[in-house]
């Protein structure tokens, strides 16, 4: 994947300023606390993690494979997905959200299919796991109320956010109205040139993309799959949980919290959640009476096991699509024209 000038400075910004993060983090736990965490943990629940993680990757792999199959003559096979998908959050290391295009590039590649299209597709997928963040944040308030009150009242101001609700919201709403109405006058204005066109077919592809779901024929399985990938995610927090001493006695709702957590620090734009994940994971827990290093190795401990996962499987993946993309010549299936 070739970086501009402009592309690798935000990479370089981000990187160091996740690497920062994480040394600011963890420039005061002794290398001897986290040899000493490992060795009092049970690998046997950390290979249960790490087990029922691969799991989820699979999960994710398919439930892709569903919305792209809503468009081919011959199904995907759930393995190429796979590859795509775990080259995708190989790249995410490297370049924040760069993954998400990066994946759709490797089946354009590979299947011939629709790199619009493709990107569809991951935008649906995005916005579902979005809606199913937000179910989660809720089970996690109704389980955790008190907890959760007392968090947001410590670190959110409601009336702060009220006002610059109130100060930015019709500047928000003008700059919306003002860039549709630009767009619309070039769009009109320009219509038979080149890139123009290229713009309407892009944008047709990727609403095709987007609209898959409507033309699945395994709908079912595709919740299902949503459903399952959220419970994995708890399950493979929860087994660390298990693994390590100092967090055996958390309840379920607890480590919920704690997922929570984790998810939110994973959205921030540094790699792979690098410092933002160990910050507020630690943070949580600390109110659950762990001490501050504690917190911070049962962090890094989850987060270096999807790390491992990510480079294993990625590196993997990368040498299976040059493989396909070398010696054999994929025989895809096209697209139907709607």
């Amino acid at each position: 994947m070739k970086l501009t000038i402009k592309q690798w400075i935000q990479v370089v910004v981000s990187l160091a300023v996740a690497i920062w993060i994480f040394w600011f983090l963890y420039k005061d736990v002794k290398m001897e606390s986290l040899l000493e965490a490992l060795q009092q943990a049970s690998f046997f629940w950390i290979g249960m993690s790490i087990g029922i993680s691969i799991i989820g990757f699979g999960v994710r792999a398919w439930r892709w494979k569903l919305l792209i199959d809503a468009d081919l003559e011959k199904q995907l096979p759930t393995l190429r997905a796979f590859y795509g998908l775990m080259i995708g959050y190989l790249v995410n290391m490297l370049v924040p959200r760069a993954g998400e295009v990066a994946r759709c590039g490797v089946l354009k590649k590979t299947e011939k299919l629709q790199l619009s299209k493709l990107l569809g597709t991951v935008i649906l997928e995005r916005s579902v796991d979005l809606l199913f963040m937000l179910l989660v944040i809720f089970l996690a308030f109704v389980l955790e109320r008190e907890i959760f009150v007392g968090l947001a009242q410590e670190l959110v101001s409601m009336e702060a956010i009220k006002l610059a609700f109130q100060e930015y919201l019709p500047l928000l709403i003008s700059a919306v109205v003002l860039v549709v109405i630009v767009v619309y006058w070039v769009v009109n204005r320009y219509r038979d040139h080149g890139l123009v066109q290229k713009f309407h077919h892009f944008m047709r592809e990727l609403v095709g993309g987007l609209k898959s779901v409507q033309r699945m024929k395994n709908r079912k399985g595709f919740w299902l799959a949503s459903v399952g990938i959220w419970i994995i995610y708890f399950l493979m927090m929860y087994f660390i949980a298990k693994a390590i001493p100092s967090t055996a006695n958390l309840s379920p709702s607890s480590v919920l919290m704690v997922m929570v957590m984790g998810s939110i620090g994973m959205i921030a734009p540094v790699q792979g959640g690098i410092g933002t994940f160990h910050a507020l994971v630690a943070f949580i827990l600390m109110t659950y009476g762990l001490t501050e290093e504690q917190g911070k190795i049962f962090a890094v401990i989850v987060h270096s096991s999807q790390v491992l996962i990510v480079l294993v499987a990625g590196v993997i993946s990368l040498l299976a699509v040059a493989k396909i993309s070398v010696i054999t010549k994929p025989q895809a299936g096209h697209l139907r024209n709607n």
